[in-house]
């Protein structure tokens, strides 16, 4: 396909080290001419997406796109994996609290920004099968909407009271533990603008984990997993209309991270994401985000299996059940 012949589509996805050649137009994806909407946080397209089908392609939480398509939401991922991190860090405890290890925190209220949080759904797996957390007796305090609004909840999650976060909750002792950043107490209610501002005064948190990265870096040599985050989905529609789109949407992502990589690794701290990956790539390899379902079926299991546990989902489909393979 041409230039000329190119088919407009709107892309929502933020601007990572392994997107940026493709935002910049340096790297194009063949018989498509690409309007990138900005949406900050990215986290709001991914509401917008499953509740109004809003743009063509979206990034999206990989929980999210799980409840999405057992509720009947009519897209599909690729296996393009643009945001990675662990989850033995992230969760942190109030000083006064008691809780000097993983059970300690049943019996407690724990702040998330949502149930169904990506970066909850990960970490609860990880207490639940790593160190025999019973998850249903704790509280999960929430203060804003599921981005599927029809997932029905377990007894054990309830809501801020209204006009009052979860960050304002930690502070004040009502809640015991909470999520760091935009998964819980980093901010206040929904998405929006100014959502992500750093708090000005510090307070009394650690996290539960004092040696996390030792952990992280120990879990992934023992298992192979290595947490996902940002996917990418298609509206079905999209794709019926164009059955080879997938396949050249893979290539373009691919070649946008293999543009980056480079410089990932022989750059200074400026380069994009370099901070985020630069210990972790030291013990996951010469790629920090890999891409593919073989590459992350083991990952894709257990996160499928986690999501099942939790209740989030009915049944645990397999990878190529849920991922469309564009190599294959």
């Amino acid at each position: 396909m041409g230039t000329r012949n190119a088919r407009p589509l709107q892309i929502a996805v933020a601007t990572y080290g392994c997107t940026a050649a493709l935002k910049s137009g340096e790297i194009a994806i063949a018989g498509v001419q690409p309007e990138f909407v900005e949406v900050s946080p990215i986290i709001a397209a991914f509401r917008r997406m499953v509740r109004g089908l809003e743009f063509d392609i979206c990034e999206l939480a990989p929980t999210t796109y799980l409840i999405a398509r057992e509720h009947g939401v009519p897209i599909t991922a690729l296996p393009i994996f643009m945001s990675r991190r662990f989850h033995h860090s992230g969760l942190q405890v109030r000083n006064d609290a008691g809780i000097e290890g993983p059970k300690d925190l049943e019996g407690k209220k724990v702040g998330v920004r949502a149930y169904s949080v990506t970066t909850g759904v990960w970490t609860r797996g990880i207490l639940a099968n790593e160190f025999g957390v019973d998850n249903s007796r704790i509280e999960w305090v929430v203060d804003d909407e599921e981005h599927v609004q029809s997932l029905q909840l377990p007894p054990t999650v309830t809501h801020a009271p209204q006009g009052r976060s979860i960050s304002e909750l930690m502070a004040e002792g009502e809640i015991q533990a909470g999520f760091a950043s935009r998964a819980g107490i980093g901010r206040k209610g929904a998405p929006g603008v100014g959502w992500e501002a750093p708090e000005t005064e510090a307070q009394p948190y650690r996290e539960l984990f004092a040696d996390a990265p030792r952990l992280e870096a120990e879990w992934y040599r023992r298992t192979g997993i290595y947490p996902v985050h940002g996917c990418l989905v298609v509206r079905d529609d999209v794709l019926a209309a164009d059955p080879s789109l997938a396949r050249r949407l893979y290539e373009a992502f691919e070649a946008a991270k293999q543009a980056w990589l480079p410089a990932f690794w022989d750059g200074g701290d400026d380069v994009l994401d370099k901070k985020k990956y630069a210990k972790i790539a030291t013990f996951v390899g010469a790629d920090p985000l890999p891409n593919g379902i073989e590459k992350n079926r083991a990952t894709i299991n257990t996160l499928v299996g986690y999501a099942h546990q939790q209740g989030l989902i009915s049944r645990r489909p397999a990878p190529e059940e849920i991922f469309l393979d564009p190599t294959a």
